[in-house]
């Protein structure tokens, strides 16, 4: 189903008036970059030991901190083949959208957070600014003993397990947040405070399944704001949210943005 121009002229009136809009963004934006879904199937493309990998293990297993200390070898390759490909892939124009749209909305005196379960980075290549990572980022990694991040080259590490340069006997591992592990606290608390306090909410892209960053959503409804879900397909979140436009951020956001500041605009 194509959104019509009128659910996207209601929507952008609200954005237009509006002076803090928190954004949250999940796998289906950077998918228009190349970058497969966390759950996605045996690609082609994938190195002939990655294929393998992906077929016998279930994906979720490898992103636990007992699959690491399990085989940091097998994990730490997965994660820097991922990283690679991270690297490889470029921001889109979901992610220039929202560029956009905070450049336009501080410039006269408004603000846009945006929130992210990616760790691709791809919203900070975009140009945006303060985006707040619920899920941590592959782009950078940490030591096992010393927390210590860095950031790696963008070339493959040449051993795995990746020893760390900061303390004898530590690994290197992906700064993301795995299964079982709590999502950062000052993110979360960031992301809290986006929530209660913005006159509209964007979801993009996301499934909306995945707490507690789908409960963001509903904490800014409670709090009076305007919601609108941005995504193909029909989520949990579409027969809650006050907006639900059906497209890819790439194709629905510009659209938004056109009718809320651009006079004129065709839908």
């Amino acid at each position: 189903m194509t959104t019509s121009g009128h659910e996207i002229s209601e929507a952008a009136g609200f954005l237009s008036r509006a002076k803090r809009v928190a954004v949250i963004t999940g796998a289906g934006i950077s998918a228009e970059s190349g970058l497969r879904t966390f759950r996605g199937a045996v690609n082609a493309d994938l190195p002939a030991d990655m294929r393998a990998l992906w077929k016998e293990f279930d994906p979720a297993t490898l992103a636990t901190p007992e699959a690491f200390g399990r085989d940091p070898a097998m994990v730490s390759k997965w994660y820097d083949w991922r990283r690679l490909g991270c690297l490889a892939a470029e921001p889109n124009a979901g992610h220039a959208s929202l560029t956009g749209l905070q450049e336009r909305m501080e410039a006269g005196g408004g603000e846009v957070v945006v929130l992210t379960q990616n760790v691709d980075r791809l919203h900070q290549r975009a140009g945006t600014r303060g985006v707040v990572e619920l899920h941590g980022t592959i782009m950078e990694w940490r030591c096992t003993r010393t927390g210590t991040r860095m950031t790696p080259p963008d070339v493959a590490f040449e051993h795995y397990p990746v020893a760390s340069p900061y303390a004898e006997g530590g690994l290197l591992r992906p700064d993301v947040v795995w299964f079982g592990e709590c999502l950062p606290e000052a993110a979360v608390r960031a992301a809290a405070r986006a929530a209660a306090t913005c006159d509209v909410f964007l979801s993009v892209g996301t499934s909306a399944v995945v707490y507690p960053a789908a409960g963001f959503l509903l904490e800014a409804k409670e709090h009076g704001a305007y919601t609108i879900e941005v995504n193909p397909e029909s989520t949990p979140a579409s027969g809650v949210v006050d907006a639900s436009l059906r497209g890819t951020a790439s194709a629905v956001l510009p659209r938004l943005l056109a009718a809320a500041f651009e006079k004129g605009a065709t839908l």
